[in-house]
């Protein structure tokens, strides 16, 4: 299969999550979710926002609703669905909730969708090693993060599973552990920024 094989209608649907905890969410979150729409041939993309990420403090952090919310008004495209399913499957780290996810959608191809910054810090992830082994992740070049997190940890230790750019559209079928790195245009947007500026208030 090439990159430009089409595809049957009755295909699996191929969707990217993007889990987070969007406090706020801004132009950035739209612009990767359409860069992966587009690169890894996807048919949608789910915003999973959380009840509470283990990595990050409760301190300055908005309620779910407030954080649910600017994440809808953000993601006005067709294709981009807003969640807080991961409230309702009662999980709280990331690897949990993809398991959840697949055993309700049982013929959908996920991929997991992170930036650079997250792939610095995913070896700090629990059960990181369990999340790879479950579905594809692809990786979005985010400034500042590139170098760091192509020399880190995690990235070292699957770089045996990485693909080329080339085979990047058909990263939602490929067999598990794989994962692609995706440089693209940079978007200088981020939440901790939006923050600091006080555009956005807990």
């Amino acid at each position: 299969m090439s990159f430009s094989t089409p595809r049957s209608h009755n295909a699996p649907p191929r969707v990217g999550l993007l889990g987070g905890s969007f406090n706020p969410a801004h132009e950035g979150h739209l612009h990767i979710s359409l860069e992966a729409l587009k690169t890894l041939r996807l048919d949608a993309v789910w915003w999973l926002v959380s009840p509470q990420s283990p990595l990050k403090p409760k301190t300055g952090m908005a309620d779910l609703t407030k954080r649910f919310d600017s994440a809808l008004m953000m993601a006005k495209h067709p294709r981009i669905v807003v969640s807080a399913i991961e409230s309702e499957l009662g999980t709280r780290y990331t690897a949990d909730t993809l398991a959840a996810l697949q055993r309700r959608f049982t013929r959908t191809r996920f991929v997991w969708l992170m930036g650079a910054d997250n792939l610095a810090q995913f070896h700090k992830w629990k059960w990181w090693d369990r999340l790879i082994l479950r579905a594809p992740i692809a990786v979005l070049d985010r400034e500042g993060y590139s170098n760091k997190a192509l020399s880190g940890t995690a990235a070292k230790r699957m770089e045996r599973w990485r693909i080329p750019l080339d085979r990047a559209g058909l990263l939602a079928d490929h067999d598990v552990p794989a994962w692609v790195y995706l440089p693209i245009k940079r978007h200088p947007a981020s939440s901790t920024a939006i923050r600091a500026e006080g555009r956005w208030q807990v």
